[in-house]
């Protein structure tokens, strides 16, 4: 069975960092692309960050380029996302999952980032 489990969220002043972690289980990491996705109060999801698992090649949206940065350690099976620089548009529940979204989702990380 597919498992994914977000961890890392919390409340941040503006200009503060955090570090997320996704821990994945039931399929191999390597043979996915996996991201990060949230999802703010009244809006649709977002896919914000991918990593690619044959070549580790990364992609960004706009919004987060420069401050966020994804990686991923394949021996653990696990997922990060380093949040720098944050502002409060940032504030979301995080998620991961493969890019695209293949997997059943997991309960997700609040990240809230006060003015």
């Amino acid at each position: 069975e597919v498992q994914l489990v977000e961890s890392g969220g919390g409340l941040v002043q503006a200009g503060g960092s955090l570090r997320l972690s996704c821990a994945a289980s039931g399929f191999t990491f390597d043979d996915y692309a996996i991201g990060w996705f949230r999802q703010a109060p009244g809006q649709e999801s977002e896919g914000i960050a991918c990593i690619s698992g044959s070549d580790g090649s990364t992609y960004y949206t706009n919004s987060v380029k420069s401050r966020f940065t994804i990686s991923r350690d394949s021996a653990k099976n696990t997922l990060y996302l380093q949040m720098n620089s944050l502002k409060p548009e940032d504030t979301a529940i995080y998620y991961c999952n493969t890019y695209p979204p293949e997997a059943r989702w997991g309960q997700g990380t609040q990240v809230t980032v006060s003015s």
